[in-house]
């Protein structure tokens, strides 16, 4: 049975937490079931939902993602089940490795074995909302006599964050689906297939974040999405998925003047290809389609994130320009 398509927002939206109520209200009018939270140097994952849960019963309501580092064990899964509870069966946790930077630069945490950190913190969430007392060694963590205080009325989704092919597989094995970003839609049948291989029969969701700018002046829009693709294609983990994609050739040259200390020239050596491919911009229409066919090619939930690319893009208007009833 088909997986339903899902349009979804990224959250927050600008603006203060507290401000948010209405809005939420207007993006389940527009046609939009999900809204997905990031953590990385913003609101936390978990807030922007809660709020959202008791405001906005129409949503969805995920987590796009949490690090498996920045929290214990324990405590993740008491906010797990917390969400859970709050939503009983619109709530579903994403769990990825993050990155050295986020982990280790800014929590400081050793970024040690991210496959095997993700993979026991998704064993470990479904033993814990199992509601036993876990006495169990995992790889990378040990838990003695935890059992988890909280009983949802239903258990939550949990999906993987993944780049390349063991996450991706470890996704598609022992979890519910998959949570990719920083793709182009022709990227996604390659990503998908290795997840839905590993799932052994059932289908996975797939969980694609699709940076957006409804804008038609592109030289502008380039221009600002080169700082973004170099903020992130640096990232080792994220060179590696890109190599391992086939952009190696078109980003080279950014990686080498990158390490060579020069960052003007990495963003000249950005081909405006790449930005076409990783980042939705142009007429509202176009956006429309393009984002059609990030579905078309196996994506089954959205969660657009609206970057401000074009400093005369009203996110608002974009919100809205973008939705699914939008014509």
């Amino acid at each position: 049975m088909a997986l339903p398509i899902r349009p979804g927002m990224t959250v927050p939206l600008p603006g203060p937490l507290h401000s948010h109520q209405a809005k939420l209200a207007e993006l389940a009018d527009m046609g939009y079931t999900d809204i997905w939270s990031a953590e990385s140097d913003g609101a936390d994952a978990f807030t922007p939902l809660a709020m959202a849960a008791a405001w906005e019963p129409r949503l969805r309501l995920g987590t796009a993602i949490v690090p498996a580092y920045t929290r214990s064990p324990a405590l993740m899964a008491q906010s797990v089940a917390s969400m859970a509870d709050a939503a009983p069966g619109r709530f579903a946790i994403g769990i990825g490795s993050s990155s050295n930077v986020i982990v280790e630069r800014w929590n400081g945490i050793p970024f040690e074995e991210p496959y095997k950190k993700v993979r026991d913190v998704v064993r470990f969430l479904k033993d814990a909302l199992e509601g036993e007392k876990i006495k169990k060694s995992y790889d990378t963590f040990e838990i003695n006599g935890f059992r988890l205080g909280v009983r949802p009325e239903q258990q939550p989704k949990i999906l993987v964050a993944a780049l390349r092919e063991g996450m991706l597989r470890l996704a598609g094995r022992e979890s519910d689906g998959v949570i990719i970003n920083w793709l182009s839609a022709s990227d996604v049948p390659m990503v998908n297939k290795v997840v839905q291989d590993a799932g052994g029969g059932d289908e996975k969701e797939v969980v694609c974040r699709i940076f957006c700018c409804p804008s038609e002046n592109a030289e502008t829009v380039r221009a600002a999405a080169k700082f973004a693709i170099a903020a992130y294609l640096n990232v080792p983990v994220y060179a590696a998925f890109h190599e391992w994609l086939g952009r190696g050739e078109q980003l080279q040259g950014m990686w080498d003047a990158w390490k060579a200390g020069d960052r003007k020239a990495a963003l000249a050596e950005i081909p405006d290809s790449v930005v076409d491919d990783l980042v939705v911009h142009g007429s509202p229409a176009q956006c429309r389609a393009k984002i059609q066919s990030y579905f078309d090619n196996g994506v089954t939930t959205s969660s657009l994130a609206i970057l401000p690319l074009d400093p005369e893009l009203n996110h608002w208007q974009a919100v809205k320009d973008l939705a699914p009833t939008a014509t």
